[in-house]
């Protein structure tokens, strides 16, 4: 009874537009208060050990660095290069508008800073070159979801930090997926430009490819660093973070000079207002999850499963179709604040590895990004091109039929998600 009361009242509170973090905690709090004898004093306590935890120091330095980039010049230089060697293919502006999109989600690490740096360079360009606008509004907050898959990604911090994996290990567990669905991307967006008849942009000459690709190598060499200092073992993913933030200051102010000293005011609150949103949510899922816990929910879920003698398959769909669901409404980081916890215990007992599932669980959220009504892309995009979320929404459409194939391809193919951090990592 009091589980359902919990739900119930935080539901009611995202309803009436309460932000997802003040409705987690309040409904907690509620409850904590009426039908346990949990103190304030112990919630607060609580709430603040939550963020005690050093890996959590990878997001904002992560966000700030992908604020760096674009205010910085790196992700205009960066789409400059891949547009002089890709702009002349069928469908070129939407070749280099992905593979631009999965270069930045190996630095920033968050879908709507991709979607929204990318966004503002390619959605003029595209539409400009003759795409049909539905159609460029959709590519881009799709392809800004890889954010979140190819490493370094908040979503796979959060999950490390509650299931206890190596991040490491789970950003090399997204890397190979995050590239296949990138390629899926591309071999779509050539397919469907070749059917629409949309033309080809003008080859560059080998000379303006080598100064544009020149001119981008400083930024573009940003991910090679920030994955092989992680994988070689100098660095742990949070300092691999901070050194990300101070590698980008260098080349924004000192190699392109484009970040000028004004900008620094506007970079810090861009970045305060993301990673605060983000604290703020997993401290009231920390009081959410509190309540959980002290009514054993995690222990009678899994009973419950053991009990229904669900298989692996059986138990994908199940958590599939209910990430999706909640992804309508909810955004990355609640999802995994609030469900994980819950489906660690059932995960073990089917000996499904939590590398598979962290990709399978970070491509579910790639699908929360772009699904109304609260897909963050689809706002994004939506503010950019000045269009009604609905006419994203149908722009996108066929994106998320993308993505959902990627995803039967994940579950049945464990290998894509395990060969890197189970395989070449533990030789």
């Amino acid at each position: 009874m009091e589980t359902a009361l919990l739900f119930f009242i935080f539901v009611l509170l995202f309803l009436i537009n309460v932000p997802v973090a003040i409705s987690l905690a309040v409904a907690a709090l509620i409850v904590l208060a009426t039908t346990t004898d949990f103190t304030m004093y112990m919630i607060v306590q609580r709430m603040f050990a939550s963020l005690l935890s050093p890996p959590l120091m990878a997001i904002p330095a992560f966000v700030f660095a992908g604020v760096l980039m674009s205010h910085g010049g790196i992700a205009r230089y960066l789409i400059a290069a891949l547009r002089s060697w890709f702009g002349h293919l069928p469908g070129g502006l939407s070749v280099v508008t992905i593979l631009a999109c999965a270069i930045f989600a190996a630095i920033s690490g968050s879908s709507p800073a991709t979607a929204a740096a990318i966004g503002a360079i390619m959605l003029p360009a595209m539409i400009e070159g003759g795409y049909d606008k539905r159609y460029a509004m959709g590519l881009i907050a799709a392809s800004g979801t890889l954010g979140i898959l190819i490493p370094p990604s908040v979503t796979m911090v959060v999950y490390g930090i509650v299931s206890e994996e190596s991040i490491g290990k789970l950003f090399m567990g997204g890397l190979l997926p995050g590239l296949f669905l990138a390629g899926m991307l591309v071999v779509f967006a050539i397919i469907y430009a070749r059917i629409k008849g949309y033309g080809r942009g003008e080859p560059a000459s080998w000379r303006e490819r080598w100064t544009a690709t020149v001119k981008a190598l400083p930024g573009a060499f940003l991910p090679f660093f920030i994955l092989g200092s992680i994988y070689m073992g100098i660095v742990t993913p949070t300092e691999a973070a901070v050194l990300s933030v101070f590698y980008t200051i260098i080349v924004s102010a000192f190699i392109y000079r484009e970040l000028k000293l004004p900008d620094i005011r506007t970079v810090f609150r861009e970045a305060i207002n993301i990673s605060s949103m983000i604290y703020l949510i997993i401290a009231a899922a920390m009081v959410f999850g509190l309540f959980l816990t002290a009514e054993q929910v995690p222990n009678r879920v899994a009973e419950w499963i053991a009990e229904s003698n669900l298989n692996r398959y059986a138990f994908f769909f199940a958590t599939n179709l209910m990430f999706f669901i909640m992804g309508t409404f909810l955004e990355a980081v609640s999802i995994t604040l609030i469900t994980l916890p819950l489906l660690l215990p059932i995960i073990k007992a089917l000996n499904i590895d939590l590398i598979q599932f962290a990709v399978v669980m970070t491509v579910n959220m790639e699908l929360a990004m772009i699904t109304p009504p609260v897909g963050l892309n689809l706002f994004v995009v939506s503010a950019m091109a000045k269009e009604r979320v609905e006419e994203v929404v149908r722009g996108v459409l066929p994106f998320i039929l993308l993505l959902i194939l990627g995803l039967v391809i994940f579950i049945f193919w464990p290998g894509i998600s395990l060969y890197i951090p189970r395989v070449l990592m533990e030789r």
